[in-house]
């Protein structure tokens, strides 16, 4: 009697516990099956939009200025330094006085051209008063035998024939002292001529003992001071020291070698950016001749850009970088280069495409003009659609994803 209570609550106990174990399985297995009916979530992916844009292909160049003209200044006449009005840095317009040189020898030679040409106007004086004697002598000659003809023919035997001849021959003498008279005439004329030739050469030259200014410029150098010895610069292979050196530096210009592939877009008149490190300033420049050759040694051809410098901002010496756009397109659809896969030639190739349902779509692509970021699709895409950049080797066709716009992807 006393054992059948225990034996009573030790069954219900165990049945209790027994139905709390079932309790807890059905619901862990509940739990599972709902962690396994959710689905993953989609990855996120890197995208860029297509844009419609202008693309420009350039090419980078860099080049030393260079004054557009610069001469060393040369005296055409050897004499001493009698003043020199310039220095180093001083601008100076066209014409300008730069400096005097004293030639005491020369002006004596000037004086005697004078005297020459004093001399031969006074015989041109004479002449004339010789051809006027001559001819008031040819006129009483000619008179005398033409009155004496006269009266032979009228009453023949009055006058004796050899007295017609001699007043004949006196006629013909005058006459061709009238010739000579003239024939003087003309050559004291013509050394009149000579004589001023000379003095006007010599004049010329004293004239280059003023040296004047070739072009509007700069001087960037100064050879000479006063009292300095200058020998006449005749040629240039002479050892004359020149006075100044002069360099134009309103206007300057850059050499390129332009690379043999790039030759043919080349043009007169094309616009190109100066960029100059220096002064972290870009200037505008234009091509304005090219050599038209390319060099075997180098396969490049020269070509040159002038760039204004009214300011005189930029300063011969600089190294500057010259954009150079080589081809360009308008209006195209572009995108990222990381967006394209290389196909079998540099024309073609592979994108990956967000659908508007956010599923992955593989496409081929015709490509056409590429930058140093962009690539132009010619066909295949249209503008807005999204492309994948980066990594695409976990992706797969009709795969859901979630798109996530980079800054790449903007125009």
């Amino acid at each position: 009697m006393t054992l059948r209570p225990t034996l009573s609550l030790r069954v219900c106990a165990a049945l209790a516990m027994g139905a709390g174990l079932v309790a807890v399985s059905c619901s862990r297995t509940e739990n599972l099956q709902v962690k396994a009916a959710k689905a993953p979530d989609p990855p996120t992916v890197a995208v860029a939009k297509a844009t419609t844009e202008d693309l420009a292909h350039n090419l980078i160049l860099t080049a030393e200025f260079k004054p557009f003209q610069e001469v060393d200044v040369m005296a055409k006449v050897a004499g001493y330094v009698k003043k020199i009005n310039v220095d180093i840095g001083d601008q100076v317009k066209q014409g300008q006085l730069l400096a005097v040189l004293e030639i005491p020898e020369m002006i004596d030679d000037l004086t005697r051209a004078k005297a020459a040409v004093e001399r031969a106007q006074a015989e041109v004086a004479r002449a004339n008063d010789e051809l006027k004697r001559a001819q008031s002598a040819h006129e009483i000659a000619h008179l005398s035998f033409t009155r004496l003809s006269a009266v032979a023919k009228q009453k023949p035997g009055l006058v004796a024939q050899q007295e017609i001849d001699d007043a004949q021959s006196k006629d013909l003498v005058s006459e061709a002292q009238i010739s000579a008279a003239r024939s003087n005439l003309t050559a004291a004329e013509q050394q009149v001529h000579v004589n001023n030739a000379e003095l006007q050469k010599l004049k010329t030259m004293y004239d280059y003992a003023m040296v004047t200014a070739p072009f509007a410029g700069v001087v960037t150098k100064r050879y000479a001071d006063t009292g300095s010895m200058i020998q006449a610069g005749t040629a240039s292979n002479t050892q004359a020291m020149p006075l100044v050196r002069l360099s134009e530096n309103s206007l300057l210009r850059l050499i390129l070698p332009v690379p043999e592939s790039v030759v043919p877009t080349i043009h007169i008149g094309q616009q190109v950016e100066v960029r100059v490190p220096t002064l972290t300033r870009t200037f505008s420049g234009r091509v304005a001749r090219f050599a038209d050759k390319v060099m075997y040694s180098t396969r490049t051809m020269d070509t040159e850009v002038d760039v204004p410098n009214p300011n005189r901002t930029l300063i011969p010496g600089m190294y500057a970088e010259v954009n150079l756009s080589v081809a360009s397109r308008h209006d195209v659809v572009a995108i990222p280069i990381p967006a394209v896969e290389a196909g079998s030639d540099p024309s073609s190739g592979q994108v990956t495409v967000i659908t508007p349902d956010n599923r992955v779509e593989v496409r081929q692509v015709k490509l056409g003009l590429e930058t140093s970021t962009k690539v132009e699709v010619r066909s295949g895409l249209k503008e807005g659609d999204l492309v994948v950049i980066g990594t695409r080797s976990g992706l797969e066709p009709g795969q859901e994803v979630r798109p996530k716009l980079t800054t790449m992807g903007a125009p």
